[in-house]
């Protein structure tokens, strides 16, 4: 069974964000604009992309 995954780009700073919306950003391993990270689909990731969904875009792999 293969896992699903999340190609997560983060396309907008987070300076004005709230604090919340910048320790997810930390969290899922981002930090500056055009940064990617590969991560599993799973129901706390999905939770973390809901939360910065204006500063981030998500592809499946």
């Amino acid at each position: 069974m293969s896992e699903k995954i999340l190609k997560i780009t983060q396309l907008r700073s987070v300076i004005g964000c709230t604090k919340k919306q910048k320790a997810t950003i930390q969290a899922l391993g981002l930090g500056r604009p055009n940064y990617s990270v590969e991560r599993q689909d799973n129901a706390c990731t999905i939770g973390q992309i809901r939360v910065v969904q204006h500063l981030v875009k998500v592809e499946k792999v």
